[in-house]
């Protein structure tokens, strides 16, 4: 599993432009400033925090009073006390099962801190290449424009001259007019896109690193069985690892509520010393010392202990068919982003074949045009199959990579490592 499984991933960025984010800095704002992922980590360190909380009722409570009175009257009389009193518990079953539990909620939320840090790789991942896609439909659908733009003019000139017919000129001005509203959408989608990213990173990014095309390979995932891959998830899926200790902690639940039904051991001793002063004359200091020991043994409580431990095994069996839920969801969404890769793989193919048939069909239509055997509105059409194959290729590529990291998310192997693979994989724009 070391192996990366990315083959977009090498080499090393050739282009360069001052200022412009790589997709590593993007995270490492977003690691930084997403409240979702600092959520998780707060809660987690919180849980940790309170290991403490339940390792305080093993060690001995020591507390010191101070006490001081006056009283008037036939007798005047002044008194000044201290106390320190100890307790230790000696035998407490629901103390050492309630600090088991404190350690299983610790490793539950070290579980969901690291599902959120993958979480978080793929959001800023997809939301990373949302922006790129936007901008890559925004150059394609300008550059459809110019290409437009020129047909449009061909066409006008040929129109003068009575080599056209006024509907070939109209359907320029249509293709036109509409290509032009296709860049004033994209240009906005650009703006909604780096929005969304701003939305985890907390900051903007106008300009950032894009996908270096001429590298881009789209390599078979390493496993290639997705039976591997699913024996990877039961050992390493973070939200089944998660759930794992939720129906330990349930199991946990169960042990406290029975210990309603053990007796507990303490261990008290108090040290007292007073001072008393009446009519003036000193009585001298008194001292008194006291140790003990105290067994509580529950007889009857109204049935709570009994009620408790029903309950307990109740939510046992509901975390159980939790955990079971969320293994199959673990299965179901390795199974379909590995079937999304592959088919990525292949889609990717196509699609490249699909551009070089359109440049070659629009070259084909276009020379028809001029001797012509076809009209402009084969042409129109031409261009726009060209734009349309060159945007869902470019949708392919970034849609294989954001695949690649599901499958790894799913499978519970997704780490900053992929980050920084991919970020080898970009060239400065």
């Amino acid at each position: 599993m070391k192996k990366t499984i990315l083959s977009v991933l090498i080499g090393f960025s050739v282009a360069s432009q001052a200022f412009a984010d790589d997709l590593y800095q993007v995270y490492q704002q977003a690691l930084q400033n997403d409240p979702a992922t600092l959520k998780a980590e707060a809660s987690k360190d919180a849980a940790f925090a309170s290991i403490g909380s339940s390792k305080a009722n093993l060690l001995p409570q020591i507390s010191l009073s101070l006490s001081a009175s006056r009283s008037g009257g036939d007798a005047d009389s002044n008194s000044n006390g201290a106390r320190v009193s100890l307790t230790q518990s000696l035998y407490n079953p629901t103390y050492y099962a309630r600090l088991d539990r404190a350690e299983l909620v610790a490793s539950q939320a070290d579980a969901y801190f690291a599902v959120a840090k993958q979480d978080l790789i793929v959001r800023t991942v997809g939301a990373y290449f949302n922006v790129l896609q936007a901008m890559d439909d925004l150059e394609f659908a300008q550059a459809e424009k110019r290409a437009i733009e020129r047909q449009l003019e061909q066409t006008s000139q040929r129109f003068a001259v009575g080599l056209t017919a006024k509907t070939d000129v109209h359907e320029a001005q249509a293709l036109f007019d509409n290509a032009v509203a296709s860049e004033i959408s994209a240009k906005n989608n650009v703006e909604i896109k780096r929005e969304a990213l701003r939305e985890i990173t907390g900051a903007y990014h106008p300009e950032i690193n894009q996908l270096d095309t001429q590298r881009f390979s789209a390599g078979t995932p390493t496993p290639q069985a997705v039976e591997e891959w699913l024996t990877i998830a039961d050992e390493r899926n973070t939200q089944l690892m998660a759930a794992n200790i939720g129906v330990d902690i349930s199991k946990q639940d169960i042990d406290i509520a029975t210990t309603g039904y053990y007796p507990d051991l303490s261990l008290s001793a108090n040290v007292d010393s007073s001072d008393t002063e009446r009519n003036g004359i000193d009585e001298g200091r008194s001292n008194t010392n006291y140790i003990g020991v105290t067994l509580s043994v529950p007889l009857y409580e109204g049935g709570s202990t009994q009620s408790g431990v029903e309950v307990a095994k109740k939510n046992f069996i509901a975390d159980s068919e939790e955990r079971e839920r969320i293994h199959r969801s673990v299965v179901r969404s390795v199974r379909s982003n590995f079937y999304d890769v592959t088919a990525s793989i292949a889609r990717i193919k196509a699609l490249q074949q699909a551009v070089v048939s359109a440049e070659s069909a629009l070259s084909a239509t276009e020379a028809g045009f001029d001797v012509g055997t076809r009209t402009i509105v084969d042409v129109l059409n031409s261009t726009r199959n060209l734009y349309d194959a060159k945007r869902n290729l470019a949708s392919a590529r970034y849609g294989y990579i954001i695949s690649i990291l599901s499958l790894k998310q799913a499978a519970g192997s997704l780490s900053d490592q992929d980050v920084m693979d991919i970020n080898r994989g970009l060239s400065k724009s």
